[in-house]
């Protein structure tokens, strides 16, 4: 049979279609698909700048750099990190002036004094052994203790110089817990120092010290007074 113009112009089309379907299966079979990268580990300084209320927390976590070590720490290791994150209310409730007299070393304690080298839970703060390790050094010395009590759903943390309760959950994802606190967590070891400078000595306020300097101060008088006069009616008795 003849294969005419008409007959020609279908077998073009099939054979296009054909040859299409052909390119692109081998083109699919030659590029395997690529798996969506594994997500990085959470960032807790975006995490408070997301939730705001935590401006000067945030600042601090950077300029101590404690907020990249977190992100190394979370990646590196499966215990997790449990962070209390004090808002800036509570920053400015400190005595003025606190926050900047502390040197460089004393921020960074202060900073990791939030943070907990374990994922916890808020159901599980009850299970919690006194007192609880922080990042910021040994809790058994006396100079970074932080105690936490449970009575039903109130969670109270106690570091010696203050307490305050966890007032809610900010981020929690099985890796890493941020809870909201309203007062800032004040360590002994960079807190205690300072206030004991400024207080008067055990078992005298300040208006009795006073009492006592101004009692002193009148007795020596009297006593060069004394003086003065025996000294005078000794010279009359001489004449």
């Amino acid at each position: 049979m003849a294969i005419t113009k008409q007959h020609l112009i279908p077998l073009f089309a099939i054979s296009f279609l054909l040859f299409s379907q052909l390119h692109c299966s081998t083109t699919s079979a030659q590029a395997p698909a690529q798996s969506p990268a594994p997500p990085g580990p959470p960032d807790v300084a975006k995490i408070l700048q997301k939730a705001g209320q935590y401006s000067v927390f945030v600042r601090l976590l950077k300029s101590t750099q404690v907020s990249d070590r977190l992100i190394g720490e979370l990646k590196d290791t499966d215990d997790g990190k449990t962070i209390f994150a004090p808002t800036d209310k509570a920053f400015s409730a400190l005595k003025s002036g606190a926050l900047n007299s502390l040197n460089d070393e004393q921020r960074v304690q202060l900073v990791l004094f939030h943070v907990v080298p374990d994922y916890i839970p808020f159901s599980q703060f009850q299970t919690v052994s006194n007192p609880m390790r922080t990042q910021a050094g040994d809790s058994g010395d006396g100079e970074f203790p932080l105690n936490v009590t449970t009575s039903g759903n109130t969670v109270v943390l106690k570091t010696g110089l203050m307490k305050t309760s966890v007032s809610g959950t900010i981020y929690t994802d099985g890796q890493l817990a941020v809870y909201r606190v309203d007062q800032v967590l004040q360590p002994l070891q960079v807190f205690a120092a300072r206030s004991s400078a400024l207080a008067p000595a055990p078992g005298m306020s300040r208006k009795a010290a006073d009492v006592d300097g101004n009692s002193k101060a009148s007795s020596l008088a009297m006593q060069n007074l004394a003086l003065f006069v025996v000294s005078v009616i000794a010279f009359a008795l001489s004449l």
